[in-house]
C-alpha cells in the first residue's frame, strides 16, 4: 500500500497526525512512484498516542537508568566518603567495582512498571489538549502557550503515577541502600512512614516538572517547526529536537530536583547536620536544608549528570513515540484501506 501526503479516502490534503492543520503545500513529498515513509499518517487515535507513550516511556527510563543512577547519588548532599564522585563515567565505574556489576540497575523494575501507565496517559493528555487549545487560540499551526499549557496538564497525570515509584527507585539507588527488592522497600516505606511518603515530593515534583514539561514541550515544538516544518516523520528531527529541549529543561530545573531527591530520599546523614529529627517535609524546608548545608551550588548539585540523562532520555522518548505513532496509525489505515 503506498501512504501518501493526500491522506486516505475523505481526508483533507496536509492534516497532520496530531490533528492540526497547516498548508500542505508540496514540501514533503517525493515523487508519485514511492512510498511517503517520512510524512506522518493523518489521524492517530487515543490509542495510539497511549500505545505509543507506554513504549517511549519504558524504553527511556529503560536504556537510562544506570545514568539516573548516578544522578541520584550525586545529588546527595552529604555523601558517604565511600560514595563520592567526579563525573558520571568515574561514578559508573566505582558502582560496578565496588557494588557489582548489576547494583547501578536496582530498582529498574519499579521505574518500568511505573513508566508505562505514567508515559501513556502523558503523550495522550498532551496531544489531545494541545489540538483543543490550539483550536481555543484559532491558532492553523502550533500555539507556544498551548504547547506549555498541555504540558503541564499532562504532568499532573504523570506524576500522580509516577511519583512512588520514584520513591521507591531513588531509596534503592542510593548508598548503602537497606532495600534489596522494590516490594521490601514498599512495605518498609509503608510501615514506617506511611503511606504519605509516597507522595512526600508530590508538590516539589509539580513544582519542578511543570516548568520542565512547559520548556520541554514549547522547545521541542518549536525546533520542529524549524527542522521539521512539514512535521513528517523525520526520526533525526524528533532526536534532534527531543535532546536539545531535554537538556535546556533539564538544566533549568536542576534546583528543584535537587530538593526533590532529597524528599524522596530523606537522607539521614544530611538530616542530621542540619539537626532535625523526623521526616522533612515542603518544597521550602528542603530549600533551606539545601542551602543550609551546602550553599548556592548545593541547587545544582548532579546537573552534569541531570543534563547527561536528560538529552538522550527525551532524544529516545520522542524519536520511540513518533515512530510507534506512525507505524501503529499507518498499520490501522492499512487494514481499514483496500488495496
Amino acid at each position: 500500500m503506498e501512504l501518501r501526503r493526500g491522506g486516505v479516502g475523505s481526508q483533507a490534503v496536509g492534516r497532520r497526525m496530531d490533528g492540526d492543520s497547516r498548508d500542505g503545500g508540496g514540501g514533503g513529498c517525493k515523487d508519485g512512484g514511492s512510498e511517503d515513509y517520512e510524512n506522518l499518517p493523518t489521524s492517530a487515535s487515543l490509542s495510539t498516542h497511549m500505545t505509543a507513550g507506554a513504549m517511549a516511556g519504558i524504553l527511556e527510563h529503560s536504556v537510562m537508568y544506570p545514568v539516573d543512577s548516578v544522578k541520584t547519588r550525586m545529588q546527595s548532599l552529604n555523601p558517604d566518603p565511600k560514595a563520592q564522585y567526579t563525573s558520571v563515567y568515574g561514578a559508573l565505574k566505582k558502582i560496578i567495582r565496588t557494588e557489582g556489576f548489576w547494583r547501578p540497575l536496582r530498582g529498574l523494575n519499579v521505574m518500568v512498571m511505573g513508566a508505562g501507565p505514567a508515559h501513556a496517559m502523558y503523550f495522550a493528555c498532551y496531544e489531545n489538549m494541545k489540538r483543543t487549545l490550539n483550536a481555543v487560540f484559532h491558532h492553523q499551526g502550533n500555539s507556544h502557550l498551548a504547547n506549555g499549557i498541555a504540558g503541564s496538564m499532562a504532568t499532573l497525570l504523570h506524576d500522580a503515577v509516577m511519583n512512588p515509584a520514584e520513591v521507591v527507585k531513588q531509596r534503592m539507588q542510593m548508598y548503602n541502600s537497606p532495600h534489596r527488592s522494590a516490594l521490601s522497600c514498599v512495605w518498609t516505606v509503608w510501615r514506617t512512614e506511611g503511606l504519605g511518603a509516597f507522595y512526600r515530593s508530590y508538590t516539589t515534583q509539580l513544582t519542578m516538572n511543570i516548568p520542565f514539561q512547559s520548556i520541554h514541550f514549547i522547545t521541542y515544538e518549536f525546533l520542529q517547526e524549524q527542522v521539521n516544518p512539514h512535521r513528517g516523520y523525520n526520526p533525526q528531527s524528533h532526536i534532534i529536537s527531543g535532546g536539545l529541549a531535554g537538556a535546556l529543561a533539564a538544566a533549568a530545573t536542576t534546583p528543584l530536583d535537587v530538593c526533590k531527591t532529597l524528599l524522596n530520599t530523606q537522607e539521614n546523614m544530611a538530616l542530621n547536620l542540619a539537626n532535625i529529627s523526623g521526616r522533612l517535609s515542603g518544597m521550602a524546608n528542603a530549600f533551606r536544608m539545601v542551602y543550609q548545608l551546602n550553599g548556592l551550588p548545593g541547587y545544582f548539585k548532579g546537573m552534569q549528570a541531570r543534563v547527561i540523562y536528560q538529552m538522550p532520555s527525551t532524544a529516545i522518548s520522542w524519536s520511540v513515540y513518533e515512530f510507534f505513532k506512525y507505524f501503529l496509525t499507518k498499520h490501522k489505515l492499512e487494514n481499514r484501506t483496500p488495496y
